[in-house]
């Protein structure tokens, strides 16, 4: 499953609107990276997934404590946000989108990303408007897990920004001019065993080197775009959120292809196959013993058809040519089986009732007819009970009753 991850401009959007974006097949390198408009953006196929990447620039961060009942409905959470960011937020709260962290616990504090809600709604329609319908919005930045600082150099020369980010109440993330003194404010990491972590865009690497005095890590768009993407932050809440049935597909899907292709599932694959393989060989192996087995069983069986009739030069069915050859055996010494008309009819006289006496008798294929026999279910029953203690079987049908050896085919 494919993945295009699309940076959202800023601005209003339309049809010239340039969208940066990342393919991925497994969620962890890039297949392709570039930019275009909305009509020209790869397609990720009929199973792959969209994911929006919202600029640092475009969203702030807010800390609330959530009240009882805040998540009963999506209309009760929205009116809860805006009452407790109202005081916090520059502009009208109906005209921005709220999106809660992941992790978010009544009555604990918790993250809350913000951006322009009609900037966001006419980006995604345009996607959607052109067949890129978006199934996840991500923050191009997100608090960190730990209160060691990271900071991130972007941008271009002309337009360098300094991005900080934390997970301490009053540093989530925050954008500023790439400068000496912004810099140093950075490489004030809150943890003195954690020291801050610094990377940079190739296109200011050597700006932000020489400002800091040695050399940093190297980090492209690309490379944030899919570290957001794999993150546990998603903005489609509220009037963006999915479907349930939708998000679990998604999610499923995501999983599943995760588990093919990502890196870090490389040794579970690996021990999957060999488990796979391991079963396909052990498979085999009884499968030959099995038919090792049945081959040396049917060739003791031909040997003691053989053995048993000399006269049989041609073994084609063991069983029914040693039945046969038995038969004529009996047959030339006068001996009856329960096949014969004889020990049947006598069967039949001990198990029924007295009081039926058949008005036809036939014998044929060694199977007894007998006509005009009528018997209710309980005598049935019991006729059927003592011919299987004699070695027969019967079957009834109106008034006519056919008896033969257990064993024989009707």
């Amino acid at each position: 499953m494919s993945t295009l991850i699309l940076y959202l401009p800023p601005g209003t959007p339309g049809p010239n609107t340039e969208f940066s974006y990342t393919l991925t097949a497994d969620g962890h390198s890039a297949t392709r990276q570039a930019s275009a408009k909305a009509a020209r953006l790869p397609d990720p196929g009929r199973t792959g997934e969209v994911v929006a990447v919202v600029p640092a620039r475009g969203l702030s961060w807010q800390r609330v404590t959530l009240p009882q009942g805040a998540t009963a409905s999506a209309a009760r959470l929205r009116s809860v946000l805006e009452g407790l960011l109202e005081e916090q937020l520059l502009d009208e709260p109906a005209q921005l989108h709220f999106a809660l962290a992941p992790d978010a616990q009544i009555g604990e504090p918790a993250w809350v990303a913000v951006c322009d809600r009609v900037w966001l709604r006419e980006t995604l329609q345009l996607l959607e408007s052109v067949g890129r319908s978006v199934g996840r919005i991500v923050p191009e930045f997100a608090p960190g897990a730990s209160d060691a600082r990271e900071v991130y150099a972007i941008g271009v020369p002309e337009e360098a920004q300094l991005v900080l980010t934390s997970a301490s109440a009053d540093q989530a993330v925050n954008v500023l001019p790439l400068n000496s003194a912004t810099l140093a404010l950075g490489m004030q990491s809150t943890d003195p065993d954690q020291p801050a972590r610094v990377r940079a865009e190739p296109a200011v690497a050597g700006m932000t080197e020489k400002l800091l005095g040695r050399s940093v890590e190297l980090s492209t768009s690309s490379q944030r775009s899919l570290v957001a993407a794999r993150g546990q932050w998603n903005l489609a809440q509220l009037e963006f959120s999915s479907s349930g049935r939708t998000r679990a597909l998604r999610s499923v899907s995501g999983g599943f292809n995760a588990f093919l292709r990502a890196p870090q599932w490389r040794a579970a694959r690996w021990a999957l196959a060999i488990a796979v393989v391991a079963q396909i060989v052990g498979l085999n192996v009884a499968a030959y013993k099995e038919r090792q087995s049945l081959a040396a069983k049917e060739v003791g069986i031909r040997s003691t058809l053989q053995q048993a009739f000399p006269n049989v030069k041609v073994v084609v069915d063991a069983p029914v040519q040693m039945e046969r050859e038995v038969a004529q055996l009996r047959q030339a010494a006068g001996s009856l089986s329960h096949r014969d008309f004889e020990p049947l009819l006598a069967a039949a006289g001990a198990a029924l009732p007295v009081s039926q006496v058949p008005s036809m008798v036939e014998f044929a294929d060694s199977e007894l007819h007998l006509t005009g026999v009528s018997l209710t279910n309980d005598e049935l029953s019991t006729v059927t009970q003592r011919l299987q203690a004699d070695g027969f079987v019967a079957r009834a049908q109106g008034s006519q009753l056919w008896i033969r050896a257990a064993g024989e085919r009707p």
